[in-house]
């Protein structure tokens, strides 16, 4: 196989999940900007992700988030995402948004409540036996406000026994995704604050266990592509949530603020192995201003144009460059590969794959915007309820 092809095939399998969040209406602390034709429950949200897949090919999955998106008959759900063409993907938990959750959920001074939220990760896991999933999501809102507020030692006692019985539950092919997120809602201290405090937990509970890595969950300045190296490395690298940020946690369209940090992440997953790993890759966004499914659809272009690039460095060139200590030499092959333009090759595969070479125009010439507005009339709109 060529150099060529083999980048084409590796673009053609690669897979991201998108959110079924992602589909409904969001907005910042302040409003949530409804639009029209927004999905009205899990149902219409696979509608939506079938017509992200069936335009961009490389978006087979959806993720779940539970309670948003429970029903009573996963088996139906299931069937009606594969008469759509997409497939159930990771199952997240909801442990946030609750009043008894204030003072945290699996950390909560309170071991009634703590009982609760476990019993709630549980619960999902029966999710996930029913829909065939194969991740749990976990992200804790979990910390403290103040010091003194609680034993900070103690909530870390209380987060590992809390992951321990739920990793006991995991079936065969079932896997525990532990994300991290520096501050906020907390801001004294969060209980899963870094990737080392994530991989301290998954490391000591086993292989089932491995951490998410969501691009907008870090200080500013982060070597994101640092710890991506270092988790691939130990194989624990699970998975990602794809975003992108100006500040704080923005939840913007990935590779929107700094596209040059998603190539650099994305060229260590080629050079770690990542793309033909299990690590799974997800979009997590809100489109608060924008319409959701063009977003959509153009995120994953995004991540996908990052993977085109990543796969065209010359890893040849780069480590002689590398071993010779040319320092320059060495950068300018990164540098070449990121201002390749890629579009060209990827409208080829697109067309190899039989897709029109144009998804975000293939969207807007279905008609599919104007059939969910003028279908979609009632009903409550879902949404992140904020």
């Amino acid at each position: 196989m060529t150099e060529l092809a083999a980048v084409k095939a590796a673009l053609k399998t690669q897979a991201v999940e998108t959110p079924s969040w992602a589909y409904g209406n969001s907005g910042t602390r302040f409003k949530v900007f409804a639009q029209p034709g927004v999905p009205r429950d899990p149902w219409e949200k696979l509608d939506d992700a079938g017509k992200v897949h069936e335009f961009t090919g490389v978006a087979p999955t959806v993720a779940l988030h539970i309670p948003w998106d429970k029903v009573d008959d996963y088996a139906a759900l299931t069937i009606h995402a594969e008469q759509r063409g997409v497939k159930l993907g990771a199952i997240n938990s909801n442990t946030f948004q609750d009043d008894d959750y204030k003072l945290g959920s699996i950390c909560h001074p309170d071991a009634g409540i703590r009982r609760k939220a476990v019993d709630h990760l549980l619960e999902c896991v029966d999710i996930m036996d029913a829909t065939g999933s194969r991740d749990l999501k976990l992200w804790f809102a979990d910390g403290t406000n103040y010091p003194g507020q609680d034993d900070v030692r103690e909530r870390q006692d209380r987060l590992a026994d809390g992951l321990a019985e739920v990793y006991a539950r995991l079936g065969d092919g079932q896997r525990m995704l532990l994300e991290y997120k520096f501050f906020e809602p907390a801001f004294y201290t969060t209980d899963v604050p870094d990737w080392g405090t994530a991989y301290a937990h998954c490391l000591k509970l086993g292989e089932k266990a491995q951490v998410v890595v969501d691009t907008g969950h870090h200080a500013p300045g982060t070597n994101i592509e640092f710890i991506v190296a270092t988790l691939l490395r130990e194989g624990k690298l699970g998975a990602f949530d794809f975003n992108s940020r100006f500040y704080a946690d923005d939840d913007l369209m990935v590779g929107a603020a700094d596209p040059f940090q998603l190539f650099r992440i994305m060229y260590e997953v080629v050079r770690g192995g990542g793309l033909t790993s299990e690590v799974a890759f997800m979009l997590d966004q809100c489109h608060n201003i924008e319409a959701k499914i063009p977003a959509i659809i153009r995120s994953v272009m995004n991540v996908q144009e990052a993977t085109a690039k990543a796969l065209l460095v010359d890893r040849a060139a780069l480590a002689a460059a590398q071993r010779s200590g040319d320092v320059l030499g060495a950068n300018a092959v990164l540098m070449d590969a990121y201002n390749t333009d890629v579009r060209p090759l990827l409208r080829e595969v697109r067309e190899e794959m039989g897709l029109d070479p144009d998804p975000i125009a293939a969207y807007h010439a279905s008609g599919w915007a104007s059939k969910i507005v003028e279908e979609r009339v009632g009903g409550e709109q879902a949404g992140w309820g904020a």
